[in-house]
């Protein structure tokens, strides 16, 4: 099993989603979509593709520096796709709410105010009440724009460092300096929960170096902190560059999860460490294996049970351009891109969404939704003992399990999801 295959934030990634065929070929309405789902428990997801520079690793779907007249296009075309959702979905409930790119805060504070009026206005979230989570950088943490978030009740600030090195964010394409972020954390100071974003498995990284900017992480006492391996993504800036380097990403992983346990931190999953003494605030009654999602944005995901759809995936610079420039013209009535999810995706995505969190599978749940024993479906459960073990009704990863779940998760994927992710030609 190769321990870096593939991170599975969501199931199926959207290089399996294609055109939806309806055997009528009529276009297939938002109403239909979801007039038989669950709505009084909805997460609220706003995409914000833009940011001030493309890091050299990003695969996200994102572009830099737009004119100033093709974000005041986005944002337009933002506020009425969700003017037509919340009409397809009017009795919509939503539990919780996050505002990623990008970057949303590339946007300045009256665009910023926008964006956040569609889950105030629109969706009559009392910001407030729900757990919020908005992106941030180094450059764009400003007093002004973290101002309003505070004053509109956001809980949640994630902001990418990646590194506090310089060397280190040389190699990766990142252009920020020391300085700017700390200035920016400490600009955060005084939300509930502030996450810093790290990188490990640089080609110029060291232990000692990784050791470093750990160390200067923790100077500033996050609530979370979140490791990411290093992966070189096709067409991105540091695929193009081609370099290799001795991959040291198992042993920094170790490196990094030793320190941060041995300093006050719990691990939830392979990438989230949460200090011991923090309580983020939640919504107890939603879940992420049961709950479906609002996404709004060009590059944002929906989640029914049987249906996930979005707009078009590209990571290169034009493609992305050209996808953008085709979504502010959208009616927003219909949906036209996404994968079907039969009984079998669906149980594959909730063991995956639940496995790879330190909680683990609860088996007895798994049998109440699906009325089957997790491991007859998937034997690989009794097959993977390296990696998962059984605690009475639950099956939780093991210590390697979770330094490997980058190749655990895909050990699950269905044939059917490997071959459209394996033919999908990224542009």
């Amino acid at each position: 099993m190769n321990p870096y295959t593939a991170y599975t934030y969501a199931y199926p990634h959207k290089t399996a989603y294609r055109p939806i065929q309806r055997t009528d070929n009529a276009p297939l309405p938002l109403t239909t979509v979801w007039a038989n789902e669950p709505r009084d428990n909805l997460f609220l997801y706003i995409h914000i593709p833009f940011c001030e520079m493309r890091c050299g690793f990003c695969n996200l779907f994102t572009t830099a520096n737009p004119a100033q007249s093709f974000t005041q296009r986005y944002l337009d075309a933002l506020w009425r796709q969700a003017e037509v959702v919340r009409a397809a979905l009017p009795d919509a409930t939503i539990a919780q709410v996050a505002i990623g790119g990008g970057t949303p805060t590339y946007l300045d504070v009256d665009e910023l105010a926008r964006v956040l009026a569609i889950a105030e206005d629109i969706f009559a979230v009392d910001l407030a009440t729900v757990p919020v989570s908005v992106e941030t950088s180094p450059q764009t943490a400003t007093p002004e724009r973290l101002a309003l978030l505070r004053e509109h009740g956001v809980d949640r600030i994630s902001i990418g460092v990646q590194s506090f090195v310089q060397i280190e964010l040389n190699g990766i394409g990142r252009s920020q300096r020391n300085p700017i972020v700390e200035r920016a954390l400490n600009n955060m100071r005084g939300f509930p929960t502030r996450n810093i974003d790290l990188i490990y498995g640089n080609p110029h990284q060291t232990e000692a170096s990784w050791l470093a900017s750990l160390r200067h992480a923790l100077a500033f006492a996050p609530e979370q902190l979140y490791l990411y391996p290093l992966y070189v993504r096709p067409l991105t800036g540091m695929d193009k560059m081609q370099q290799a380097w001795n991959d040291q990403r198992l042993s920094q992983y170790q490196c990094g999860r030793d320190f941060l346990l041995a300093n006050g931190y719990r691990q939830q999953t392979m990438r989230h460490f949460e200090r011991v003494d923090h309580v983020p605030q939640a919504n107890a009654h939603y879940s992420c294996q049961e709950d479906g999602m609002i996404g709004l944005g060009c590059g944002a995901r929906s989640y029914t049970r049987s249906l996930h759809y979005s707009s078009e995936y590209a990571v290169g610079r034009s493609s992305v351009r050209d996808i953008l420039h085709d979504w502010v013209k959208r009616d927003f009535q219909h949906v036209d891109y996404g994968f079907v999810l039969d009984e079998d995706e669906q149980q594959r995505r909730y063991l995956l969404k639940s496995l790879l969190s330190a909680e683990g599978l609860d088996g007895e749940k798994f049998v109440a939704r699906f009325g089957v024993d997790p491991a007859k479906q998937f034997p690989q459960l009794l097959e993977l003992t390296d990696y998962i073990q059984r605690h009475g009704a639950h099956w939780r990863l093991t210590e390697k399990g979770l330094a490997w779940s980058d190749g655990v998760g895909p050990a699950f994927y269905s044939e059917r999801v490997r071959e459209l992710s394996a033919e999908f030609a990224l542009s």
